[in-house]
């Protein structure tokens, strides 16, 4: 993705409604540089957000789905590492995501840039 957006691994994210920041796996955000050094980003500068989920799944597809969802983040996948398969959550209103779609082969493409399909096979290898 270049220049349009920074990867941060494990770092937090504000959300300032729930006065909480959450770490997921991967949060792909504005590139604001040095701004990210005196806030986290907050819901409206991310793009999207990744877990990587094993012995937390139910955790990640549930209260982490809804807060995400209620902060207005766009997007949000989750790697079901017990199954083998991406969880692509979307669409977010009143506090939850009203598109799941379930993906083991493929490619898909985030929202914020459809432009760049994702191989889910590598996502899950």
């Amino acid at each position: 993705m270049g220049e349009r957006a920074q990867v941060r691994e494990s770092h937090p994210i504000t959300i300032p409604a729930t006065q909480s920041e959450p770490e997921p796996d991967l949060a792909v955000v504005q590139p604001l540089g040095k701004e990210y050094l005196q806030h986290h980003p907050y819901p409206e500068n991310v793009f999207w957000l990744m877990e990587f989920s094993d012995t937390s799944l139910q955790k990640d597809l549930e209260p982490k789905a809804k807060a995400y969802a209620a902060a207005g983040i766009p997007e949000y996948w989750v790697i079901n590492l017990q199954r083998m398969e991406l969880v692509v959550m979307r669409d977010p209103v009143n506090g939850a995501y009203q598109s799941q779609t379930t993906l083991k082969e493929g490619s898909v493409a985030p929202i914020a840039f459809p432009d760049v399909p994702i191989s889910v096979r590598r996502l899950l290898d």
